[in-house]
Order: C-alpha cells, then sequence, then structure tokens
C-alpha cells in the first residue's frame, strides 16, 4: 500500500497561520471486539486523512497494554476540527464504539505552535 506524502506539520502550521490543533486519546477495547473496533478505528482515520484541514490522523496500539488504542491527530484550524466532528461518519464511528469499549480517556485537544529552532 503507498502511503500519501503529506508536508510536514511545521510547514502547515506555518501556512495556515502558524497555530494547529492537537487532538489525543485513547479506548480500551473489551477483547471480544478488538479485531472489528480496529478495523472500525483504521477506517475512521483513512476516511479522515481525506477531510479537508486534515495534517495527520492515526491509531497506534499501546505496547504497554495491547488492547488499549491510542489516537494522534493534527488538524490545521479550530474550524477543521469542528467540520470533522460534525461529518457524518465520525458520529457514527463514535457511536459504533458503544457497548465495545471498556473506557476511554475522552478527546483532549490542544493549540499548539511551532517552536523556531
Amino acid at each position: 500500500m503507498r502511503r500519501h506524502r503529506r508536508p510536514g506539520s511545521r510547514a502547515v502550521a506555518r501556512a495556515c497561520g502558524g497555530d494547529m490543533i492537537i487532538v489525543t486519546g485513547s479506548i480500551l477495547v473489551r477483547e471480544d471486539s478488538f479485531d472489528d473496533v480496529l478495523r472500525a478505528c483504521l477506517e475512521h482515520v483513512e476516511r479522515s486523512r481525506r477531510e479537508p484541514g486534515c495534517i495527520s490522523h492515526d491509531v497506534h496500539v499501546d505496547c504497554q497494554n495491547p488492547m488499549r488504542l491510542f489516537f494522534f491527530e493534527q488538524w490545521a484550524d479550530e474550524a477543521a476540527l469542528r467540520t470533522h466532528f460534525a461529518v457524518e461518519g465520525s458520529k457514527a464511528f463514535v457511536k459504533s464504539l458503544k457497548g465495545r469499549i471498556i473506557e476511554t480517556s475522552g478527546t483532549n485537544i490542544y493549540r499548539a505552535e511551532p517552536i523556531p529552532r
């Protein structure tokens, strides 16, 4: 599978006025649902990456607890993130997790700006 190469997050942040939005969160998945939840997460990530303003959108398996999935996202601005949350596919993804996860860290949202080196 060939990955789409995006400009570096610093370059995108500069082009978008300096600030970007970073989103993190995790879910602890029920063992009997893990494969289905992981598949849904990967579909959500791939769809989200095609949305305007998405710099990066990833899901990772926690090395210390393989039933925990960690999300890391970068968005060009708050408007792009709000649009992402309003997309029907995003709402459906969140609903699909009900009954298949044990807990969630919730969504953590940060405004970030690049630090010049």
